[in-house]
């Protein structure tokens, strides 16, 4: 089955979740918006998507994958429904669960770490904020980078199948490629914080690296599809937020 994501084209943010997903199964997919318009493509293809499907939701925002007739919205949602067909989560209904639960929970991590550049509100500049944004992160780092990354490390650790290496069963699962994605978003945006905390979260660590060497992630990471970090996404780097 062919796969077409509808995610904005500059950034890596939520979408690149269902990236790492599809590059590291070797899946056949689109990413719609970085087509030129000519192919069907651009940010007019993803908003055309966004205001055609009522049924049997209308998506609230990208994330988006359409498979077959299907048409699926919200990143851990995606997540839920092409992992078993990607072969990236086991196949027993509590590690299912499991893993759904796990990746709701980064979801909650990423949207804290969205709010430590805009916690006043979206729709304004970072420069619009950026007292409130310093009064904000030095909480993050502070208190949720520790307590968020020691409660992943404790369920690597509580895994016996794997022997902490992975955190759903006996393999690699689609919550071991989005933890890779949280450690790297947090090394690029805050790499002095996550210095401090990472040796409190070696399994962590070791998952991010052994996840980077798989080798279609290897061969994601340098190619042009992967979009670099920068400052328009989730991970953003104002090194006044890191001190």
């Amino acid at each position: 089955m062919k796969f077409k994501l509808y995610y904005w084209p500059s950034i890596q943010g939520r979408g690149e979740f269902v990236r790492l997903a599809l590059e590291d199964a070797g899946a056949s997919y689109v990413d719609v918006a970085r087509l030129s318009q000519k192919e069907g493509g651009g940010v007019s293809a993803l908003m055309a998507m966004l205001a055609k499907h009522p049924s049997p939701v209308r998506p609230f925002a990208p994330p988006i994958l359409e498979m077959g007739r299907l048409v699926i919205a919200q990143t851990a949602n995606i997540l839920q429904v092409i992992a078993p067909r990607l072969g990236l989560v086991p196949a027993d209904e509590a590690s299912r669960i499991g893993a759904h639960q796990l990746q709701l929970t980064i979801a909650d991590f990423v949207a804290e770490v969205h709010d430590t550049h805009h916690p006043i509100g979206a729709s304004l500049y970072y420069e619009d904020q950026k007292p409130e944004a310093r009064a904000r992160s030095k909480l993050f780092r502070a208190q949720r980078i520790p307590k968020y990354l020691g409660y992943f490390e404790s369920v690597l650790a509580a895994n016996k199948k794997s022997k902490g290496r992975h955190a759903v069963g006996r393999a690699s699962s689609y919550v071991d490629l989005s933890l890779f994605q949280v450690m790297e978003g947090l090394a690029y945006a805050f790499p002095k914080a996550l210095k401090r905390v990472a040796k409190d979260v070696p399994l962590l660590v070791a998952l991010r690296d052994r996840v980077a060497a798989r080798p279609g992630i290897a061969a994601y990471l340098t190619s042009p599809r992967r979009i670099p970090f920068n400052e328009d996404g989730i991970f953003r780097r104002y090194p006044e937020l890191d001190v």
